[in-house]
């Protein structure tokens, strides 16, 4: 008893003249932890006879309760001592001036949107817009896509639930639905260009499951391919300030429109580096054609007396192409540091207007 009045002694002492949390930790360990001295000599039970192990179990649970007690205490006093110097060392001067923030920035899908609008409303091309939720009719049948195309697969494409298969609900894969909506409710000519979001289920540096395209649309009774070939030309030279950037159309394929084409852009890969212009070298940035007279007639337009063209562009991969941004995913992730680094000024966004 004699020893453990001694160790009761030491150990308030020490809890008493702790100076932090960190030193209380250590005592807590050293007393009561697995290897602790209290601990130990709790082990050491076991080896006495039942009356002296009896009284010295609880003379040791009383040391260790009362030790415990003391270290709790002393970590409350510690922890309020700590804070109200804390509160007393960092005050803050409410009367000082703002600090200086630094001016925010356009995102670059933002102004990539602005320029391609700006760009193709200087060609008399107005923008419309509909519901990121469109039916299956809208998103696909209007557009002749057949019931057994991948896009139209679950793997492929966002579905709402609780839809039947006859009037599915779905998170549109393509801003062509503006175009159904916009045949069906006005009469030609039209000419339109659809900027906007768009879903499907992928995912990698070069594709996100939502992403933004711009689509553009003219019908009337005299369009014709070379229409659709100088426009796209225009602009893509308008957009990556090229007047001589060589410009190919390369046949495709594509349900909703024939004769349908790839639009691809000169570059060259020579040394390890990407750039876009003259080269030995194409890549392809859009797709275009005709439109298909079953997607005029499912919008209840005479294909014997209107034609149209229409072409379709993802501001992502443009915006890549034309300010160097290597990874799609990035556009997404909301970093400042990537923003200052890649954003624009807000003084000089282009509009239909003012043009670029």
């Amino acid at each position: 008893m004699k020893e453990l009045d001694a160790l009761r002694s030491e150990l308030m002492t020490a809890v008493k003249d702790a100076a932090g949390l960190d030193e209380l930790e250590q005592i807590r360990v050293s007393a009561l932890g697995k290897k602790g001295r209290i601990t130990g000599l709790m082990r050491g039970l076991g080896a006495m006879n039942p009356e002296a192990r009896k009284e010295a179990g609880q003379a040791l649970n009383a040391l260790k309760n009362e030790v415990a007690e003391a270290i709790e205490a002393k970590k409350r006093t510690s922890a309020d001592s700590e804070l109200d110097a804390r509160l007393t060392g960092e005050r803050v001067d409410v009367t000082l001036p703002v600090r200086p923030e630094s001016q925010g920035c356009i995102h670059p899908i933002s102004q990539t949107i602005d320029e391609v609008v700006a760009i193709l409303g200087e060609m008399e091309f107005s923008v419309a817009e509909g519901p990121d939720i469109e039916d299956d009719w809208h998103n696909f049948t209007a557009l002749n896509i057949p019931p057994d195309h991948p896009a139209r697969q679950e793997h492929d494409t966002f579905y709402l639930p609780g839809s039947g298969d006859d009037d599915r609900l779905v998170l549109r894969t393509h801003t062509s639905p503006v175009q159904i909506r916009t045949m069906m409710e006005t009469k030609p000519p039209i000419r339109i260009i659809v900027p906007g979001r768009t879903y499907r289920c992928d995912y990698d540096a070069t594709h996100s499951p939502m992403f933004h395209q711009v689509e553009g649309l003219v019908v009337d009774e005299s369009t014709h391919m070379g229409h659709l070939k100088g426009c796209l030309i225009e602009f893509c030279r308008a957009f990556f300030d090229m007047d001589d950037l060589p410009v190919r159309f390369r046949p495709s394929y594509f349900p909703f429109t024939e004769p349908s084409a790839e639009v691809d852009i000169g570059c060259t890969r020579e040394g390890g580096e990407f750039r876009i212009g003259h080269g030995d070298d194409w890549l392809e940035i859009l797709g275009c054609g005709m439109v298909n007279p079953k997607v005029l007639e499912n919008c209840n337009i005479d294909p014997a007396k209107y034609q149209g063209f229409a072409f379709g562009l993802g501001i992502e991969r443009m915006a890549m192409l034309k300010y160097g941004i290597p990874d799609l995913r990035t556009f997404f992730e909301s970093d400042l540091r990537w923003l200052r680094h890649y954003g624009f000024s807000a003084f000089q966004v282009p509009s239909m207007v003012g043009g670029l």
